[in-house]
């Protein structure tokens, strides 16, 4: 029912390394994870790189003006997005997301693909993942799994790579979350795990579906979500979550 592992590196090292960059996919994979979530939206030019926020301040250009959708690729790929986290990563680039997704096939690395897109542009950021995940999937290499908050973004993903399977994503489980899951030909919810109970996780088990939950932290609650029949979870606990818990 689940074909997916079932413990990933919350945008790829978790807390231990910045997010969404090359390091931090590297991080995860030091420490025995073979599956990492990480988030992608466009730029300027219509470009795929990895950035959580629409707006800098956080982790790019800290405290200053401007965006990701306002900012052409070259420029976005030249910024620091580890000096922020400490000084070890000063210089550690926005990368781009085919050098990730080559850096995780080369390495055996399997994908949850957060389409995140800037709002106004989810039609096109999940056409342009699409378009570019398949011009880089290799026969070799293991789909990913494409997710989102977006169901515009996740229906153009559908409809430009109907192959590649998807995750519809919820911070709260909706009453028309069967709906929406069937209308995407979906093969997985994912949720909060602090919204969701048993009785819920039971629905979407029996409806047939995948469950996977963001983002468990500790052991013990781990076990108590998988009890409900949860499938699978991300964690920013690498450290103290092994990957095959």
């Amino acid at each position: 029912m689940w074909p997916y592992p079932k413990v990933i590196a919350h945008r790829g090292g978790g807390t231990l390394a910045p997010e969404n960059t090359i390091a931090a996919m590297q991080c995860g994979l030091d420490f025995g994870y073979r599956a990492v979530e990480f988030d992608v939206m466009l730029s300027m030019d219509g470009v795929p790189v990895l950035m959580h926020d629409p707006l800098f301040g956080r982790t790019v250009r800290i405290g200053e003006a401007g965006g990701v959708a306002t900012t052409n690729a070259a420029e976005l790929l030249q910024m620091d997005a580890g000096s922020w986290y400490s000084e070890s990563f000063i210089g550690e680039k926005v990368p781009g997301y085919a050098q990730v997704v080559q850096f995780c096939q080369q390495h055996g690395i399997w994908m949850n693909v957060e389409i995140k897109p800037v709002p106004g542009y989810e039609t096109q950021t999940g056409r342009v993942v699409a378009q570019v995940t398949q011009a880089l999937q290799t026969p070799d290499a293991r789909l990913p799994l494409f997710s989102s908050f977006s169901f515009d973004a996740l229906m153009a993903a559908q409809q430009q790579a109907p192959e590649i399977p998807r995750g519809y994503l919820l911070d709260e489980i909706t009453p028309d979350w069967l709906s929406s899951l069937q209308q995407l030909d979906a093969v997985a919810l994912h949720t909060n795990h602090k919204h969701l109970t048993p009785e819920l996780a039971q629905q979407v088990k029996q409806a047939g579906y995948g469950l996977l939950c963001y983002t468990v932290n500790t052991q013990e609650r781990a076990a108590e979500i998988r009890s409900w029949g949860v499938d699978a979870f991300c964690t920013d606990k690498i450290n103290l979550i092994a990957p095959d818990f």
